[in-house]
């Protein structure tokens, strides 16, 4: 077994220190799961899917800040757990299991998050858009 060298040792150290720092790994455990549900042409309406995701949070996890599609209009039904969340610059609100909110097209949605450390939380995003705005329902903030 080839032991590192000091250099590699106190670089990797050096680049831990830096303010702002966060391990792959540790990234990846605080971000949402997205599983698609279902997808569904209205067939009443033309050109416009109904689209169903659940968004399931780990302990502590959140989603970036984002903007839905200018065709999305979505419904944010909590199924477990306690979400916090806040659209369009408004009051931030925690949903419990059974609640709901809605974002209008184009939402910008600054926060969404798991309320809890210590337990999971996931929702049901129900979402009405334009059959070709389906694979691109969020923007995710620069």
């Amino acid at each position: 077994m080839k032991i590192p060298s000091i250099a590699i040792v106190a670089t990797l150290a050096a680049i831990a220190a830096l303010p702002g720092f966060v391990p792959v790994e540790a990234a990846a455990q605080d971000r949402e799961t997205l599983t698609p549900a279902f997808q569904e042409a209205i067939p009443n309406i033309p050109g416009k899917s109904l689209i169903g995701l659940v968004v399931s949070y780990p302990p502590g996890g959140k989603s970036p800040a984002h903007t839905h599609a200018g065709s999305a209009f979505i419904v944010g039904y909590v199924l477990s757990g306690s979400i916090r969340s806040q659209v369009n610059g408004g009051k931030i609100q925690v949903f419990h299991a059974g609640e709901h909110w809605i974002e209008p097209p184009g939402s910008h949605h600054q926060i969404s998050e798991n309320a809890s450390t210590t337990e999971p939380a996931s929702l049901l995003a129900i979402v009405v858009a334009d059959t070709a705005d389906a694979g691109r329902l969020t923007t995710i903030d620069k």
